[in-house]
């Protein structure tokens, strides 16, 4: 088990450990479900999720050098 903090802005960071396990990296897309009390966070795969698909396009409106400076500190 990894735990981790959320701070007042709903943020937190994924342990290492666990980002290591599936492969996450910078750029990659995660979901979120709820079921019941449970969290769950879910690595979508590219190409292959018919979700990222469809939003696929979208995301690039918001990934310029810009974007993250002023998202960095939220």
């Amino acid at each position: 088990m990894e735990l981790a903090k959320v701070t007042s802005r709903g943020q937190t960071t994924i342990p290492k450990r666990i980002r290591e396990a599936i492969d996450l990296r910078e750029g990659d897309i995660i979901s979120f479900e709820v079921e019941g009390d449970h969290l769950l966070v879910h690595k979508l795969q590219s190409g292959r999720d018919e979700y990222l698909k469809g939003i696929g396009g979208g995301l690039s409106e918001w990934d310029s050098p810009e974007d993250e400076k002023a998202w960095r500190d939220l």
